[in-house]
């Protein structure tokens, strides 16, 4: 009878072992999931935001058809990887990831360049109408958290999830947290130059750098599974960065001829894809959050 008891607790005790594997796998590919949902928003973005601004440039540089082409690569395999339920790594995703971060930082170059070659070189007329310094690095955090997704993606059942030694989940959120401030101080430059003629426009330079503050916190601050701050937080920069577009679809609105002469206010007026980049983040952001909460060591 003792060992009828003993062989049922063990059979028992596999079983939830199982059932914590099991739990631990459907953990990293949903978070592999929300990872290239913020990928693919700000893939998108960068595609129509290079697309407006580089015909803006007439495309005087063959280069500048590249962050295109990324982009819609990079879009695709997000796409892909948002519908892939598989606990697995899958090297043309993971492959283009790469490539798209690497588009990134050297657009950044060609960008620096762009502004360092003009007359008064890194000066304020430079910085507002120069290349944007800041837009290229929409594709490289794309690019990461793509690549990111795939490495939580193939994490063993009985291992937790890490990116190059460190915890998946703090490591991703000093990144969603750090690609937050970038991005906003991005913002900051463009609506200065608005000079910020409507309020709403310092929405975009003081709830993110906030939600930065709170994703770096629980980088590196003790682990506490329940964040609920910084989880609205979060949800409230994504409802900021899809209300964005329609402030800027209200910009265009404004100009001389609205919409009639999309053709000119479109190029000219506030570039409608940019806002979502901060849903984007937000996504990535509340990946982390989700990691943290689900592994012990994440």
């Amino acid at each position: 009878m003792t060992a009828s008891r003993q062989a049922l607790q063990s059979m028992l005790d596999q079983l939830d072992a199982l059932q914590i594997e099991a739990d631990r796998c459907a953990a990293t590919v949903r978070a592999a999931r929300r990872l290239n949902r913020g990928s693919a928003l700000l893939a998108a973005s960068v595609l129509m935001d290079s697309a407006v601004e580089h015909y803006r440039g007439n495309f005087t540089n063959r280069a500048m058809y590249t962050p295109l082409l990324i982009s819609v690569l990079t879009l695709a395999i997000s796409a892909h990887g948002t519908t892939d339920r598989r606990p697995a790594s899958h090297r043309v995703r993971h492959g283009i990831a790469v490539a798209a971060a690497a588009t990134g930082l050297a657009g950044t170059a060609f960008h620096i360049r762009n502004v360092l070659k003009r007359p008064g070189r890194l000066d304020w007329q430079n910085l507002f109408y120069g290349a944007p310094v800041g837009a290229p690095m929409a594709i490289l955090l794309a690019g990461l958290l793509g690549s990111a997704a795939e490495w939580v993606r193939d994490t063993p059942n009985h291992m937790p999830p890490r990116l190059f030694g460190i915890p998946a989940g703090r490591a991703l959120a000093a990144l969603s947290g750090l690609g937050l401030l970038c991005t906003s101080g991005e913002a900051a430059l463009l609506h200065f130059r608005g000079a910020f003629h409507n309020r709403a426009m310092f929405a975009p330079v003081t709830l993110p750098p906030i939600g930065a503050a709170l994703l770096l916190n629980a980088a590196v601050a003790p682990k506490c599974r329940e964040r609920w701050l910084t989880r609205v937080w979060l949800q409230l920069i994504m409802l900021m960065g899809l209300t964005g577009v329609g402030f800027h679809a209200w910009g265009i609105h404004r100009a001389m001829g609205g919409w009639r002469n999309w053709s000119q206010n479109v190029v000219d007026g506030p570039p409608l894809p940019a806002p979502p980049s901060f849903t984007g983040l937000a996504l990535a952001g509340l990946a982390a959050l989700g990691l943290l909460r689900d592994h012990e060591d994440a």
